[in-house]
């Protein structure tokens, strides 16, 4: 008994400590902020925090259960829905996406790409309190304080410069937010005010968060004029050179036995690299610098193709002419809420079905697997999706 009275006492003296460390560390934001020339009344109100936000916490200590396979990441992030929402909301905001591209050089469809990626055109765009979350983030993140630190401060200035209210600093858990998730560094270095109100407001603005993209593209090294990717096919057994920044010339890669997916010839000026996210068994692409300008949003080359291709979706191009080389291909979003309804409908616990597959989910998918026979890998693929009886 006395045994587990001292551990509890060593428990509640672990845990005062811990409250009190972090409320000295948020004493000491306060005062950075104040010294960095932020006025007392936002400082109150944005760090008015007494212990950590946990969500955030848990978020930043996730490791992925598994690495999401190309065809997955592609299937949900360019489905029928999103090619479809996008081209009306292309046509909705067509003036302002036509002067960001005619003012920063960018195309437009790029431009609305990276929009329906990012917040599925402004509608999720986050609902983690900025100044809360970063502040735990310095506190309690355990590494890259300084980074943090610097975030916190750029987005307490946004709002004391008059860019924006706190109530608007809403958003991932690590601090990107607004229509196209700019963390606040970037948006203080490269937001534009594009409507001409007078502030820089990539929350409510659509005209300011594309004109703001359009500008980030432009600094990232766009080239005005020239395309970003194409799909190839390479010879069958090809063990040449890859990757997007190992660059040569279109002939020399029509010299490599590499084609167009479409069978035009493979012609044209500037070099361009090869990638082949699923081997040379699946689709190929030549992605030229404009690719890399798009890398540099998210540093992903998945995401970079993500936004490539959803790009040419939009503007009218076909699906992907290769397959990927799977039995077992990814599911769209409705096929997912499709997935998660089947689920329910046979007594799986996946919670309210919504599309997005998390952990309860991955935890239902795999029980169905093991009871249909299959091998339980916890992922909403096409194979448990059709023996649930999805279409």
């Amino acid at each position: 008994m006395r045994h587990m009275v001292l551990i509890a006492t060593a428990w509640m003296m672990g845990t005062g400590a811990a409250a009190a460390n972090f409320t000295q560390c948020i004493g000491q934001l306060r005062a950075d902020a104040a010294r960095s020339g932020i006025s007392q009344n936002v400082i109150a109100q944005a760090l008015a925090i007494n212990q950590p936000d946990e969500k955030v916490l848990r978020l930043s200590k996730v490791q992925p259960e598994f690495k999401t396979p190309i065809w997955d990441y592609m299937g949900f992030l360019v489905d029928e829905e999103r090619v479809r929402d996008g081209q009306a909301m292309m046509r909705k905001y067509d003036r302002v996406l036509r002067a960001a591209e005619q003012r920063f050089g960018v195309d437009r469809h790029v431009i609305a790409a990276v929009w329906g990626v990012e917040t599925n055109f402004g509608s999720e765009a986050g609902d983690n309190f900025l100044p809360h979350a970063l502040a735990t983030l310095v506190c309690e993140g355990g590494r890259r304080e300084a980074f943090w630190r610097g975030e916190l401060m750029a987005a307490l200035k946004l709002v004391d410069h008059g860019d924006l209210t706190l109530d608007e600093l809403y958003g991932s858990w690590a601090g990107a937010f607004g229509q196209t998730q700019f963390i606040p560094t970037t948006y203080q270095r490269l937001a534009v005010d594009f409507d001409g109100d007078g502030r820089r407001d990539l929350v409510k603005s659509v005209a300011d968060a594309l004109g703001s993209t359009a500008n980030y593209l432009k600094r990232a090294g766009w080239r005005t004029g020239q395309p970003w990717m194409i799909e190839v096919v390479v010879p069958s057994g090809y063990k040449g050179p890859t990757g997007r920044n190992t660059r040569a010339s279109l002939a020399t890669w029509a010299g490599r036995g590499v084609t167009r997916a479409d069978g035009r010839p493979l012609s044209g000026g500037g070099e361009a690299g090869l990638l082949l996210p699923a081997g040379p068994n699946g689709p190929g692409f030549l992605v030229y610098p404009n690719f890399n300008a798009i890398y540099a949003y998210n540093q992903a080359e998945s995401y970079a193709l993500a936004i490539s291709h959803l790009a040419d979706r939009m503007a009218g191009y076909p699906s992907l002419r290769t397959p990927w080389p799977t039995d077992d291909p990814g599911l769209s979003r409705a096929q997912r809420l499709q997935l998660q309804k089947l689920l329910a409908a046979r007594g799986y616990d996946v919670g309210e079905p919504d599309g997005k597959i998390g952990a309860q989910s991955r935890a239902a998918i795999a029980a169905a697997e093991q009871a249909a026979g299959m091998p339980p890998t916890g992922r909403a693929g096409s194979k448990i999706y059709r023996a649930l009886g999805g279409r």
